[in-house]
C-alpha cells in the first residue's frame, strides 16, 4: 500500500513539474508572408519555470524540403553568445530582442528573397525543459515591368485584342482593364480568366482613347497605359500599285544611266583610236644636217643669178647664216662636205 502511494506521488510531482516547466507561447500565426526586398519577423516566445535551471539554448533551423536531408541551422543563442551559420541567410537574420533571456527568441529576416520561402523551426532548451515549433514563410515578388500592347490592326471594322503582361511577379497575377479617356467606356468584350486580354470585335472610332491595365497579386500592384487610335482601313490596292509603278520607274532610270555610261565609254575609245592613227601618218622631223644642206643648196641656186661684181659681198653675208654646228666644222672633219661650184665661179 505504501509503495502504491509513493508511486502516485511521484506521478503527480512529475505532472506538476511538466506543467510548470518551459513553455512556448502560441504565436499569432503559423504562416508568414513577406515581400522580396522587405523584412519579416518570425515569432518564438517562451516562459520558464523555477525548475528550468539549465543553460538557455535557442536554435533556429531551416527545415529541409527532403526528409532524407538534415535541417540547416541558421542562428543560435547559447550562454549569451550569438552564432550565425554561413548559409544563404548569413548577415540577414538577427534576434529581435537584444537579450533573448527575457523570454523572446523571435528573429528578424531582412532583405527577403524569394528563395527564403520554406519551413522554419524554433527550438528552446533550458534543462530539464525543451520545446520546439514550426512555422511557414512565403516570400512574394510584387508585379513589375507591366506592359500593354495591341495585337492586330487598329482599323475600323477590324478585330484585335488589347493585351497586358508582366515580366516580374509571383503567381497568381490578375489583370484588370479600364478606359480613362475618350467618349465611350470599355468596348463590349469579355476578358479572359486572368483579365490580361481584352478582345475587341468590329472596332469603331469610338473605341479610340487611353486604356490602363493594372496587374496585381497578394503583395502589390503595377500598371501600364495604352493609347488606342482606331483609323479607317488603308487602301491596300493603291499601295501595291504605287509600289509597282515606283519599281518600274526605278528600273527605267537605271537602264538610261547604264546606256549613257556605255555610250560615253565607246566615244572615249573611238577618240583614242583616231588619235593613234593620225600619229602614225605624220612624217618624222628632219635632222640638222639635212636642214643645213638644203639651206646651202638654196643659196647656191641664188648665187648663180648674181653677177661677179657683187658676188663677193653677198656670199660672205649669206654664208654667215649657215647653222653653226655644220658651218664651223672643217672640211677634213666633215666627209659629206664638198666645195660647191657655181657655174665657173669659185667661192674664196
Amino acid at each position: 500500500m505504501a509503495l502504491r502511494y509513493l508511486t502516485v506521488l511521484l506521478i503527480v510531482l512529475c505532472c506538476w513539474a511538466s506543467l510548470n516547466a518551459l513553455v512556448l507561447v502560441t504565436p499569432s500565426k503559423t504562416t508568414y508572408e513577406g515581400v522580396q526586398g522587405g523584412k519579416t519577423t518570425l515569432e518564438c516566445k517562451y516562459t520558464l519555470a523555477p525548475e528550468d535551471i539549465g543553460t538557455l539554448d535557442i536554435e533556429w533551423f531551416l527545415v529541409a524540403a527532403d526528409s532524407q536531408q538534415a535541417d540547416q541551422m541558421i542562428i543560435n543563442y547559447n550562454t549569451g553568445v550569438v552564432y550565425q551559420d554561413s548559409g544563404p541567410l548569413k548577415d540577414r537574420v538577427h534576434f529581435t530582442s537584444s537579450d533573448p533571456l527575457n523570454g523572446d527568441g523571435s528573429i528578424d529576416i531582412i532583405n527577403l528573397r524569394e528563395s527564403d520561402t520554406g519551413a522554419y523551426q524554433c527550438k528552446v532548451k533550458k534543462l530539464p525543459g525543451s520545446q520546439n515549433m514550426k512555422m511557414r514563410l512565403n516570400v512574394y515578388i510584387k508585379p513589375a515591368k507591366t506592359r500593354c500592347f495591341v495585337d492586330g490592326k487598329q482599323e475600323i471594322g477590324s478585330d484585335f485584342a488589347l493585351k497586358c503582361d508582366t515580366k516580374e511577379g509571383s503567381a497568381p497575377v490578375t489583370y484588370s482593364w479600364e478606359k480613362i479617356s475618350g467618349l465611350e467606356k470599355l468596348p463590349p468584350s469579355t476578358p479572359d480568366a486572368s483579365g490580361a486580354v481584352l478582345s475587341v470585335k468590329n472596332a469603331s472610332q469610338a473605341f479610340s482613347g487611353t486604356y490602363r491595365c493594372t496587374s496585381r497579386n497578394k503583395v502589390g500592384t503595377d500598371e501600364c497605359l495604352l493609347i488606342l487610335n482606331v483609323i479607317p482601313p488603308t487602301n491596300t490596292a493603291g499601295i501595291i500599285a504605287g509600289a509597282i509603278i515606283g519599281t518600274l520607274l526605278f528600273l527605267i532610270i537605271l537602264g538610261i544611266l547604264i546606256f549613257c555610261c556605255c555610250r560615253k565609254q565607246k566615244e572615249k575609245k573611238y577618240e583614242k583610236e583616231i588619235q593613234h592613227e593620225i600619229r602614225e601618218d605624220v612624217a618624222p622631223p628632219k635632222s640638222r644636217i639635212s636642214t643645213a644642206r638644203s639651206y646651202i643648196g638654196s643659196n647656191h641656186s641664188s648665187l648663180g643669178s648674181l653677177s661677179p661684181s657683187n658676188m663677193d659681198g653677198y656670199s660672205k653675208a649669206r654664208y654667215n647664216h649657215v647653222p653653226i654646228e655644220e658651218h664651223e666644222r672643217p672640211a677634213s672633219q666633215n666627209p659629206s662636205f664638198s666645195a660647191p661650184k657655181y657655174h665657173g665661179l669659185t667661192v674664196v
